[in-house]
């Protein structure tokens, strides 16, 4: 369990230290309550836009999705976006920390998800795509998202905007 919570430090330290100087290792607080960004939870997946580290844990007894605001040293509120009958994994979080993409799964059936932290609203970016998706990323703006889908076994890499629609690429 430590090892998450080391990973997560190093991962935030990257990003923070930027080009300008050696990585080095932060030491955030560690709660056994699972309020701040260490627990004794499984931390999986981090990511690190920005300020901002998004990640999954299951320190609420099921798989969520977590924001942390690595300036201000504190999880970030994000209402309406985990349910108890979805699977998340593979967030990706914009560098404003505005937008957060996700592959989410209910029934066995998979699906890109953009969570709005403005409107705490969680919009289904696949909808209407027949395939298999998988690894979002998100533009540092959060204007676009890309990610793979699959129909009949082919990977293919798909852009859409923050609405679903998909951009026809050159």
């Amino acid at each position: 369990m430590k090892r998450y919570s080391w990973l997560i430090a190093v991962a935030i330290s990257a990003s923070l230290g930027g080009c300008f100087g050696a990585p080095r290792l932060l030491n955030f607080p560690f709660d056994a309550g699972g309020r701040s960004l260490n627990s004794p939870a499984s931390e999986l997946e981090p990511q690190v836009s920005g300020n901002f580290l998004v990640f999954v844990s299951d320190r609420n007894g099921s798989q969520d999705i977590y924001l942390y605001d690595a300036k201000a040293l504190n999880l970030i509120n994000l209402p309406g976006l985990n349910a108890l009958n979805e699977i998340v994994s593979q967030p990706v979080v914009s560098e404003n920390g505005k937008y957060i993409v996700f592959v989410g799964s209910d029934r066995g059936r998979s699906r890109i998800y953009l969570y709005d932290r403005t409107t705490e609203q969680k919009r289904d970016l696949t909808k209407d795509i027949e395939a298999d998706v998988r690894h979002p990323t998100i533009s540092a703006d959060g204007s676009r998202i890309a990610f793979e889908a699959a129909k009949d076994g082919q990977w293919d890499i798909l852009v859409c905007d923050r609405f679903g629609q998909i951009f026809p690429l050159p």
